[in-house]
């Protein structure tokens, strides 16, 4: 018997949906190794959620790679480092290679997520016509609907012209016809809008089944960023309000502890991929490759903790927009600072912040290396969280997708664009947002102090500053590498990648 997830993958399209190698086969087992198979008793119902199960292990399992590919595009980040992934360096820079080995990755992870969740849905239908609580299919089905959502949303902000498939056979990709980034927009937009009431009412920590699970407002919050795409400013006031009113979310008080151990299953997060080394120094261990954001180089509280591999290096152009505010809170949290980078903003903005350190406020102390003069700090956990007996950097850390800091800026966005809520004001959210950070208090905040507050909150996060300014057409932003090709329009999209276009002859790049 075949588990559901081998099954996908066989005939022709095994070439697309190659595994992404053994360090990283145990992320895509499904979820307490439970399985579906060809022989499935159907009328056992106390088994529906076996499907939905294995599908949130794929999605536990997404490849490192996915991240950097949909995020580096920004003036909130540089690919660090030369020699290692220069390509990547380049796609940074605008200048794109459609032979790049990490954009057939991302393609292959993102459309393997949406044919398991087609294949997901197929199989909680199968259950649901012996289920006395239908209810219940549905809400599973609506989760697999709101997964595959998110898989779309960033296919289509990355590639544009994508398929929508609702099959569960990847062949049928040969045949089928491309829809336009709007349409995909449009599509998720309806989907989540259908699939929202199914949901739980909760937060995703509360549920009792699937504790961490996407719920209600993980749907309205994809909605609202397909509608902010779309510029549907009334729709994505109206979905926010909703999250907003339900009175489920709240922002984390500390800053810094959000994007630590603290930030697992914490009340600010919408959204989040969950790991953990189950509290035990050796054996099982599912974990997020974030080595490639950390340090090369440092001195860890703790002896014996790794570092990372240097890639992921926030901007000049970043950090003195915080300095420039007054920023600590957020600041000290997003960087990690070696002594050049320190050296290097002294040479170019003078005096800093006495608080401005190599040290961490977790006692560890990040390092001069050849890859990168500053690292995130919001993908760095302390040596002294990790559990004893483990070394790996970053191990047991959660990585969170979408946060109620964004949905409250969201909302003000819409706001300020013309739309209208009964939730609460874009002054209201905004200073939310500014009083965790230490920031004193907006009043008739305009739209560009709410862009520069996202800029602030959400920097090196998804990809979101990336396309908010291609949104707003504020190209001179990205093009912040004076010695480099600028960003043009017809940079937006990277190039189908050249082995997915061989196979399938729609997505020819021009």
């Amino acid at each position: 018997m075949k588990s559901i997830r081998y099954i996908i993958p066989i005939i022709v399209f095994t070439g697309l949906l190659l595994a992404l190698g053994s360090c990283e086969d145990d992320l895509h087992e499904p979820l307490e190794n439970q399985e579906i198979t060809e022989k499935t008793d159907y009328t056992n119902t106390d088994r529906m959620s076996a499907p939905l199960v294995g599908l949130y292990g794929e999605l536990y399992g997404l490849g490192w790679d996915v991240y950097p590919i949909v995020s580096i595009r920004g003036d909130d980040v540089n690919k660090g480092g030369e020699g290692f992934n220069q390509v990547l360096g380049q796609l940074e820079k605008f200048d794109y290679d459609e032979n790049f080995w990490m954009l057939n990755t991302v393609w292959q992870q993102m459309y393997q997520g949406i044919f398991e969740a087609n294949t997901t849905i197929e199989e909680i239908e199968k259950y649901k016509k012996h289920a006395d609580n239908k209810a219940l299919a549905d809400q599973y089905i609506a989760e697999a609907q709101t997964i595959r959502a998110w898989y779309y949303l960033h296919l289509a902000r990355t590639w544009g012209e994508i398929f929508i498939t609702d099959a569960t056979d990847p062949t049928t990709l040969f045949e089928a016809e491309l829809s336009t980034e709007q349409e995909v927009l449009q599509y998720i937009s309806g989907q989540m809008g259908e699939a929202a009431p199914k949901m739980a009412d909760i937060h995703p920590k509360d549920r009792t089944d699937l504790q961490g699970g996407v719920t209600r407002y993980t749907a309205l919050a994809i909605k609202a960023k397909a509608d902010l795409e779309l510029e549907n400013h009334q729709d994505v006031a109206d979905a926010t309000s909703q999250i907003i009113n339900s009175g489920v979310f709240s922002l984390e008080e500390d800053f810094y502890q959000l994007f630590k151990l603290d930030g697992k299953l914490n009340e600010e997060n919408i959204f989040e991929l969950q790991y953990s080394d189950f509290g035990q120094g050796s054996g099982e261990n599912r974990s997020y490759l974030f080595a490639f954001f950390g340090p090369q180089n440092w001195t860890p509280a703790v002896d014996g903790a790794n570092s990372g591999w240097g890639f992921w290096e926030p901007t000049l152009e970043y950090i003195q927009f915080m300095l420039d505010r007054g920023e600590k809170t957020r600041l000290q949290t997003s960087v990690l600072f070696t002594p050049d980078g320190i050296s290097e903003l002294q040479d170019k903005y003078g005096e800093l912040p006495n608080w401005v350190s190599n040290e961490t406020p977790s006692g560890d102390i990040i390092e001069d290396g050849p890859r990168g003069n500053f690292f995130s700090g919001k993908h760095y956990l302390p040596s002294t969280q990790l559990t004893p007996g483990r070394t790996n950097y970053g191990t047991n850390k959660n990585m969170q997708i979408i946060r109620y800091a964004e949905i409250l800026l969201i909302h003000a966005e819409a706001l300020v664009q013309g739309a209208s809520s009964s939730a609460i004001s874009a002054d209201q959210a905004v200073n939310l947002v500014r009083d965790r950070a230490g920031l004193s208090s907006l009043s008739g905040v305009t739209h560009e102090q709410v862009m520069e507050e996202k800029y602030a909150e959400l920097a090196m996060e998804w990809g979101i500053r990336f396309y908010d300014m291609v949104r707003l057409g504020n190209y001179q932003e990205l093009n912040y590498h004076n010695d480099e090709p600028a960003f043009t329009e017809d940079k937006l999209y990277l190039p189908y990648p050249l082995k997915q276009v061989d196979l399938l002859p729609q997505l020819e790049n021009d």
